[in-house]
């Protein structure tokens, strides 16, 4: 398989757990907005956290960033991944928005 074959397979691959999480994480949004804190929800926030530990322990860059760089010499924020430039760059800014509000979210529903 060519350098050319690898990295579209880990872009492929990273875009499907990409969209994943964003189902996860809307999820948790939802949920916390409409009180509806069960099992599904406990399980993706585990999902959300196991994902957070991965990122700190590869410097806050995805495991899959640090093998497609073996395949790419590009600097651009989405080498990785297909997203827009923009969304690639602030991925994670935006994200801890949304889970900082599902966590403000959550503590607010448990406390009430």
């Amino acid at each position: 398989m060519t350098d050319a074959i690898k990295l579209i397979s880990i872009k492929l691959l990273h875009t499907a757990i990409w969209i994943f999480f964003n189902v996860v994480i809307f999820y948790l949004l939802f949920a916390v907005i409409t009180d509806r804190i069960d099992r599904w929800f406990w399980i993706g926030l585990g999902l959300v956290g196991l994902e957070v530990i991965a990122l700190l322990l590869f410097s806050w860059s995805c495991p899959l960033t640090v093998v497609a760089r073996r395949y790419s010499m590009s600097t651009k924020a989405n080498f990785d991944i297909y997203l827009p430039l923009w969304l690639a760059k602030y991925n994670k800014e935006i994200y801890t928005v949304i889970m900082s509000v599902v966590i403000v979210g959550l503590v607010w529903r448990l406390a009430g």
